[in-house]
Order: C-alpha cells, then structure tokens, then sequence
C-alpha cells in the first residue's frame, strides 16, 4: 500500500463528506494505493455515523471510535498503530489541511529519502493572539531545545517512514512534538515543506490555553526523557550531590567557627539552618534518581484506550 493517512477528528461532522471526498479524488487521480483511517476522538456529533457509512461504502475508508475524549496525541497513537501504508500522512479534519498535498509529500519520502516531513503553515489564518503568537512561541522554543530547524512543529500535516512511527510512541500533548520524538529514536532526515493553510469552513477551533501549558510540560518531559530517560541518576544524582556537598561545606564552615570562636552563635545563624535544608534536598535528589534507576521508564497501560468499537480495521 502506497500511503495510509491518519486524520483525527473531534465533532467534526460538516467537514468531513467534503475532506474524505477530497482525499478520494487526490489518490485516484494519482494513482495511489491508499487507506484513510478516521480516529474519533469520543465525538458527540453524527460524525461516527458518517464512518461507518463510508466505511461501507469505501473499503479504504477505516475508522476507530474512543469511548470518550482523549486528545490529538491518543487518536494519533490508535491510527500509528494501524496504518500499514508504506508512508504515513497525518492531517486535521477541519479542511485547513489540503488533500492535494498528499502526492508531493509522498513523492519526499519515497524519492528525496526523508525519515519525516513536517508542513510548514507559512501563512496562516488563525487568530493572531489565541493561537499565531503561542505558536510561534512554541515553535522558537522547540528549535532552541532540540536543534531541529523547523519552522512548525505543530502542523497537523505530516508525512512519516513507516518504520518511524511504529518507532514511537505520542501521548499528552506529544503530537506536537513528533519532530523531536523521531529524532530521539534516530530517525535524523526531516525535512520540510510550505503547505497551504485553509480559512477554517467548518465548526470551531478546539484550542486553548490548557493546551498552550501543557504543550511546555511536554517539552521539558521529552527533553528530559530524550536525555536521561535511560540514564535518570545522572542527572538526580549530580544535582544531589552538588546541594549535599555544598550544605556539607556551609556546615563545615559554620561548625569550625564555633570551634574558633566561642561566642559563635551556631544554631542562632540562618545559614545554619540554610546549609541543614541543602543537604536534605540534595539526599532526596540523590534517593529519586536512585528509584528512578529501579523504575521501569514506560508504564505499561500509559497508551491503553477504552475503544468502543471499530469499523473496516482488522482485529
């Protein structure tokens, strides 16, 4: 199979006769082997409906249902884990992502050899305050810490290796982050392409502010993982080491006065009880990367969905 495309999808069911219909003509008229496998994520709307019925109507329109809402990350996760197309393209349900960007980002992954590429929303038509700005914000972070140079790590269209995103693993609000993700996993050839951004049609914008602080708790959360996820007591341990050792000199230093001078009042002295803090602190540190060492880094049922039910994907 050509090309498996990944859309996620919240109450989204005005949009997606149109999309599905779109991503149909794109393919035949390429002459690509496709599958389209429609992730809802706990939808209150008809959008289920309009699944099951195109399921039925087109084998290569798949869909899987989630009990209840669990975010982008999770209904990516489902779809990685199902599609079996030689290249994966992910993109969001709301018609701001173009369809007929489908045969150029497959043609860069199976001609130019690219791991991934990521798109690049170069003008946008979102709100300038509630979501330009803290993506750019994002996005100026994201390069800093990871040495990627992207220009949108958030762009819902994306095209993947197979291999790679069988490769990883996207949870929280990781899916902003895949770029950094595959990278970690060894997957180094990401490229990048301008790609047209729509006037939303349909519905409403699903992000805010949670989103916004989340996104960062998920940065540090890679970056840390990325860098000692295997190795925890290197960084535990030397930020133990380095509070213990200097609450051992403050103390030092603190317990020789009084030896020197007799009217050296010791326990009077904030520094006394500074020094006492610093040492305390610095054990703990010590003793986490020590669990953390113990600690499996994955937990087993971090990625276990309640799905409801599923229509044309195999068991």
């Amino acid at each position: 199979m050509d090309v498996s495309i990944i859309v996620p999808l919240f109450n989204e069911d005005e949009s997606l006769p149109e999309l599905c219909s779109w991503i149909e003509s794109v393919t035949t008229k390429n002459q690509l082997t496709y599958e389209v496998i429609l992730v809802d994520d706990g939808s209150t709307d008809d959008s289920w409906d309009f699944i099951e019925k195109k399921s039925i109507e087109n084998s290569n329109f798949k869909g899987i249902k989630f009990q209840r809402n669990y975010g982008k990350s999770a209904a990516l996760n489902e779809g990685f884990k199902a599609a079996q197309g030689n290249v994966i393209i992910t993109m969001d349900a709301d018609m701001q992502d173009s369809p007929d960007e489908i045969p150029e980002l497959h043609r860069m992954i199976m001609e130019d050899g690219f791991d991934m590429v990521s798109g690049w929303k170069k003008k946008r038509y979102d709100n300038t305050f509630k979501k330009n700005i803290p993506s750019k914000l994002f996005n100026a972070v994201a390069r800093a810490n990871s040495g990627i140079p992207l220009h949108d790590f958030n762009c819902g269209l994306k095209a993947y290796k197979k291999k790679l995103v069988k490769s990883i693993e996207v949870y929280g609000e990781m899916h902003r982050y895949i770029p950094i993700l595959a990278k970690w996993s060894g997957f180094r050839k990401i490229g990048e392409k301008v790609v047209e951004h729509r006037p939303r049609k349909y519905g409403i914008t699903k992000f805010g502010w949670r989103r916004f602080v989340n996104g960062f708790l998920d940065l540090a959360t890679i970056m840390f993982l990325g860098k000692f996820g295997k190795r925890p007591m290197q960084f535990f341990g030397l930020l133990g080491t380095l509070f213990f050792m200097i609450g051992l000199m403050a103390s030092i230093y603190l317990v020789v006065a009084k030896f020197v001078s007799v009217d050296f009042s010791l326990t009077n002295r904030p520094a006394f009880y500074i020094a006492l803090t610093t040492m305390i602190i610095g054990m703990q540190l010590f003793l986490t990367g020590f669990i953390a060492e113990l600690v499996a880094r994955n937990a087993t049922e971090r990625n276990s969905y309640l799905i409801e039910t599923t229509s044309g994907i195999d068991s």
